[in-house]
């Protein structure tokens, strides 16, 4: 079959197109010799067709019919027929097969290591190896073609708005604040690097000195950190930034798009505006700052309850200025090896010193290793500081610093919802987090340091406050226990920003070197701008409806940041390096083979 060119997809065939010649291309999905007449389920990107190979074709085109094999890549000619068997309606073309006449083999396939339709059995190893061949299956079809979809959505979105998208550079400077830098050793001036971008930060409030007032992109980042189901080294983002505007502008643009995307993937009504919570009213309630809100066991501050009583333990942490946090379990007696395991996960994964349970006997009896130290009339006291309480019920106590006692007890609580089922799968709770400290004390460093980054606009008046309550022009999205995405309004006047870095340990000298190009800029005119950031991956992961960021995302990397397809990372020549001017001070060993 000479001068093959194929005229259409698969999906396109339908009633107009009956009797007339087509031209299809695609892989052989499957193959039936039923003796005389040979039939195979064509597969193009789109979709299947039958094609139907019977005896009175030329004897070269039957005998190529008979040499078909699964993933054989192929095109065909033929005539649109009604399909003689049975009706498929499991898929669009289930009413239709294609009568061929003519056949070409592109290529031919050797046995696959793993069957396209068999994902159950197969590890997710040996289908990192073999991508290219695991982007065949339909799932991954799908949701490559989903992220597409969604990608396509909000540019059109940003557009509609009057946003430019603009490409920032991938080699940049470093700025260490941050996650880890990916560097890039220059082989033009040695021993100077680059950096991949952590994000783009910096750059889209450059565009903003210059003029442009309203930008987005849709921009890879890359970060040197460790690895987990939802976190990739290299990532995408949704980057967006917006002069002249506040908080709500900000927000309120967000909340249409997210309210258009919500509807046309998940097939749900957002609810707009969303709400607004501070920072300080989640983590008190739920121990982090993206809590999931589908499930109650709200952390309740037991420490006044405690105060008075003479639990030694307890009072010993309240009297150095802890506090008690409990969450309440009601209708639930755990067993003691239930109460074992809860234990083992706080102070043996979480870092906790150590958990206090409190259950009621069904004598009425306290059950509990600090029930000697706690008075006969405990309950009552009880219920007045945990409405609703019964003996029935379960207390988990943690106690200590607050921070550090309120983000285990977070984790606890997520733990104890996802073992009691206590999460409503079919709800949707997006909102606001706003409000965020400005600054966090940092143990490992011994200083202040900025809770979001150091461009992040402090509130009003902010000099004159404990720098532990200063609060942050910033706000995070948050659904279902995930962050979507988190903003800020930015400073934009050059001598916020160098107090800013003065209260981090950054002395102008530093902060010439790293941010001088920035703090230059807001002398020429640097308008009032906020924008936001957010990840695109994770974004296509709730609409996937998959618990893996390595799903939904063409070629990621393993846990352990490796792609096994290609092998990589890898040694080098040891010229390559000489001409960048760096030695390697470790041997580095090639990945193990499958």
């Amino acid at each position: 079959m000479k001068n093959f060119k194929r005229t259409m997809f698969c999906y396109e065939i339908n009633e107009s197109y009956l009797n007339q010649e087509v031209c299809l291309a695609g892989w052989v999905n499957r193959r039936r010799d039923l003796g005389g007449l040979i039939f195979v389920d064509l597969r193009d990107r789109s979709g299947l067709m039958q094609l139907v190979f019977d005896p009175t074709l030329q004897f070269e085109i039957m005998e190529l019919a008979h040499k078909l094999r699964t993933e054989f890549v192929i095109g065909v000619t033929g005539t649109v027929i009604n399909r003689q068997g049975a009706v498929n309606p499991k898929i669009s073309t289930g009413k239709y097969e294609l009568k061929v006449i003519g056949l070409q083999i592109f290529n031919e396939s050797e046995t696959l290591p793993f069957q396209l339709d068999g994902e159950a059995t197969v590890s997710e190893e040996l289908r990192l190896k073999y991508r290219y061949l695991d982007i065949r299956r339909k799932q991954m079809h799908d949701i490559i073609k989903l992220r597409h979809d969604v990608l396509h959505t909000i540019r059109n979105y940003f557009d509609k708005h009057g946003f430019y998208e603009i490409e920032t550079p991938i080699l940049s400077k470093s700025t260490p604040e941050g996650a880890r830098d990916f560097l890039v050793p220059s082989r033009i001036q040695q021993g100077t690097f680059y950096a991949l971008p952590q994000s783009p930060q910096l750059y889209k409030q450059l565009l903003i000195t210059g003029g442009i007032e309203r930008y987005f992109q849709i921009a890879r980042c890359f970060r040197d950190e460790a690895l987990r189901a939802n976190r990739q080294l290299e990532f995408t983002q949704l980057d967006i930034e917006m002069s002249f505007i506040d908080e709500q502008d900000i927000q309120d643009l967000c909340e249409k798009l997210f309210k258009e995307l919500w509807s046309k993937f998940l097939k749900h009504d957002l609810e707009l505006p969303l709400k607004r919570y501070s920072y300080d009213e989640v983590f008190s309630k739920y121990g982090n700052d993206k809590p999931d809100m589908r499930f109650g066991l709200e952390i309740m501050d037991l420490t006044d309850l405690f105060k008075n009583l003479n639990s030694d333990t307890l009072s010993k942490i309240i009297g150095e200025n802890g506090k008690v946090g409990c969450i309440c379990v009601q209708n639930k007696k755990f067993s003691r090896s239930e109460i074992d395991s809860w234990i083992e996960l706080v102070t043996k994964e979480l870092g906790g010193k150590g958990l206090i349970t409190i259950r009621w006997k069904e004598s009425g009896a306290l059950d509990s290793p600090i029930a000697k130290s706690l008075p006969d009339n405990f309950f009552d006291l009880a219920k007045i500081a945990i409405p609703g309480l019964t003996q029935q019920d379960t207390l988990f106590i943690i106690a200590g610093n607050y921070d550090t006692s309120w983000t285990i007890l977070g984790q606890l609580r997520l733990g104890l919802g996802k073992a009691l089922n206590l999460i409503n799968k079919n709800e949707h709770k997006m909102f606001w987090v706003t409000d965020f400290p400005m600054f966090e004390w940092s143990e490992e460093d011994q200083k202040w340091a900025a809770k979001h980054h150091p461009f992040t606009s402090p509130e009003q008046n902010w000099e004159n406050i404990d720098i532990a309550k200063v609060k942050a022009r910033a706000y995070d999205l948050v659904y279902n226990g995930e962050e979507l995405g988190g903003g800020s309004i930015r400073i934009h006047d050059p001598i916020v920003q160098k107090k800013v870095f003065e209260k981090i340990g950054i002395n102008e000298e530093d902060a010439k070197r790293k941010f001088g190009f920035l703090l230059e800029s807001q002398t020429f005119g640097y308008p009032p701008d906020g924008g936001i950031a957010f990840g695109i991956d994770r974004l296509i992961m709730f609409f996937a409806g998959t618990d893996s960021m390595r799903d939904v995302i063409a070629f990621p990397k393993t846990n352990k940041g490796s792609c096994l397809m290609m092998e990589n990372p890898s040694t080098v020549d040891e010229s390559q390096l000489k001409e960048l001017g760096i030695k390697s001070l470790v041997e580095i060993r090639p990945l193990p083979k499958l």
